[in-house]
């Protein structure tokens, strides 16, 4: 694993070059080509992402669903409300739902949430930041979520679901 990964490194550095020394070359309109180019390519990789993940939470659900006709529930409850995240059919919006309320988050805000759940740090640290991203970018969600600051569970119980629903690519 860690030959390909070299090799893959490799190749990144070496198309990396080629480009660079390609860039002199290339008059505005070509350079203004790759750059939007890139822009589609990286957008289509995190489309890529989003659909795989979308489609782990849903054999997730399903598999939740038939233990749940077994009288075994699986929904992450804590402080008395469940909390679930659900994409639409199109992967371009996910519902985080709780206490029979719903907020909307688009792609780009489930993969920078998702993005903070799996970050580096202790798990208090991790719903810091998530907190924070809340408190500063989306207030609205404390009005479906109760919590209160970082050591709350439903904040707990809301970072355990996003890690469970969703996996970062390497």
């Amino acid at each position: 694993m860690a030959k390909k990964k070299t090799a893959i490194d490799n190749q990144h550095e070496l198309l990396a070059k080629e480009l660079k020394s390609l860039i002199p070359k290339l008059d505005s309109e070509g350079l203004a080509f790759l750059v939007e180019q890139a822009r589609v390519h990286i957008y289509n990789m995190q489309v890529d992402e989003l659909n795989k993940a979308a489609v782990a939470a849903n054999a997730a659900s399903v598999k939740a669903a038939s233990l749940a006709r077994g009288n075994t529930n699986h929904t992450a409850k804590k402080s008395g409300s469940a909390i679930s995240i659900k994409g639409t059919e199109s992967g371009s919006s996910y519902y985080l739902h709780c206490k029979n309320n719903d907020v909307m988050f688009s792609k780009d805000e489930m993969i920078r949430l998702v993005k903070i759940v799996n970050g580096e740090g202790t798990d208090l640290e991790i719903r810091e930041r998530l907190y924070n991203w809340f408190d500063r970018e989306r207030k609205d969600v404390f009005a479906v979520v109760s919590m209160k600051d970082k050591f709350d569970n439903n904040l707990k119980t809301l970072a355990s679901v996003l890690k469970k629903t969703f996996k970062l690519r390497n």
